[in-house]
């Protein structure tokens, strides 16, 4: 039976200074006012040119990011790797308008693809949909019945080109490539793309995987049409299932725009959705892989309990669970201590370019109930455990 009160595996790649430090991090990111006033004050000391980078990377970034580069982040890779766990490196960059930009995030991806493709450390790839398109395009073709322009068009046509030149690279190099959900109003165009992607390169092999958001009450329903739609024209699903991460931004657009609420009333739904689908991909395991991406310890129980249950090998690659790095390592070590597959998402790129993320990080772990009590609390007990070991 897997258990994450283990603090001695949980912390088994940090020193006691580590432990030290990450305590006092989070106990900053345990105060609402000091991460809203931390929002405010880097956007102004960017905009200002202070230097304020060096603080930023030895704080928050050291704690989230495996670094600035892909090469940055070859010891963090290394490091879990002792641990067996793998990493996701995830070029963290987002926002971007100018076809330049938006064509060398593209690049970038494709560089993690080659990275993963000669490193038994990087089991997946991933990208955000908006890291290569941009959101206003995305946004005006989410509904398959709106009207567009030419330039709309032409726009739309390039940024599947390079969705494809992404997913072709990961074909060829074998490579798993999870595509990132993003907000409801623009989920629906990516959901064809991510589809259209699937169709063409998951006739024998899983290699792109969508991601759905538990915390939306028509997800599981969308899982089994995915599933029933790949089985009609041939292919196999991916699947990356999460719970969601913009919950506040979707209910106060619902109000404001009067339509309905996407989002689940409360947590016991969500959490019933997100175990309902991890148990619907089990026992379609033949047609589906999944990656049960997940902070949650009961969720994470439960899905070991049903691959032991269902007599799965443990190291089957068609079922992984993964976290973010600098989060629930109670659950990622002892997770991959009992001998399952694991990896980290290891975000990275330019310190002023991964604010948004690392600022999501922080207002996340801020509102998330009981969170920072649960990581401080466990941090707390190994830091006792080493002392009475003196």
């Amino acid at each position: 039976m897997i258990s994450f009160e283990n603090t001695e595996i949980a912390f088994g790649g940090k020193s006691n200074s580590d432990l030290t430090w990450s305590y006092r991090l989070f106990n900053l990111m345990g105060k609402p006012w000091l991460v809203k006033f931390g929002k405010i004050a880097t956007n102004i000391a960017f905009k200002l040119h202070l230097p304020v980078k060096g603080i930023i990377k030895a704080t928050i970034f050291k704690q989230f990011c495996g670094g600035e580069t892909i090469k940055d982040c070859e010891q963090k890779t290394a490091d879990l790797g002792k641990f067996n766990i793998g990493t996701i490196l995830d070029y963290s960059v987002e926002g971007k308008i100018s076809n330049e930009d938006l064509d060398q995030s593209k690049d970038e991806i494709i560089r993690t693809i080659l990275k993963a493709k000669t490193s038994q450390n990087i089991p997946f790839s991933v990208f955000k949909p908006t890291g290569i398109a941009r959101f206003d395009l995305l946004e005006r073709t989410n509904d398959i019945t709106s009207e567009l322009t030419q330039e709309d068009k032409q726009e739309l046509a390039k940024a599947m080109q390079r969705v494809d030149a992404i997913c072709k690279t990961a074909y060829e190099s074998k490579v798993p490539l999870f595509i990132d959900a993003e907000d409801s109003w623009i989920q629906d165009g990516i959901d064809r793309m991510v589809n259209a992607m699937m169709a063409k390169y998951n006739k024998e092999d899983v290699i792109i995987y969508n991601t759905i958001q538990m915390y939306r009450h028509d997800r599981l329903e969308f899982l089994k049409k995915s599933h029933q739609k790949a089985k009609v024209n041939g292919y196999k699903v991916g699947m990356k299932i999460v719970r969601g991460a913009y919950m506040e931004k979707e209910r106060e657009r619902a109000q404001k725009m009067n339509y309905t609420d996407p989002i689940n009333s409360n947590k016991p739904a969500t959490d019933k959705c997100y175990d309902d689908a991890i148990k619907y991909c089990i026992e379609n395991l033949n047609d589906i892989s999944f990656c049960a991406g997940t902070h949650n310890e009961n969720s994470s129980i439960k899905l070991a309990q049903l691959i032991d249950e269902n007599n799965i090998d443990k190291t089957d690659k068609r079922i992984y669970f993964a976290q973010l790095l600098g989060m629930s390592d109670h659950i990622s070590f002892n997770v991959a201590h009992k001998g399952y597959n694991i990896a980290k998402y290891v975000p990275y790129g330019p310190i002023e370019e991964v604010m948004p993320y690392l600022i999501r990080r922080a207002e996340e772990n801020t509102s998330v109930a009981g969170q920072m009590g649960r990581e401080l609390g466990l941090i707390v007990k190994e830091k006792a455990r080493r002392k009475a070991l003196k």
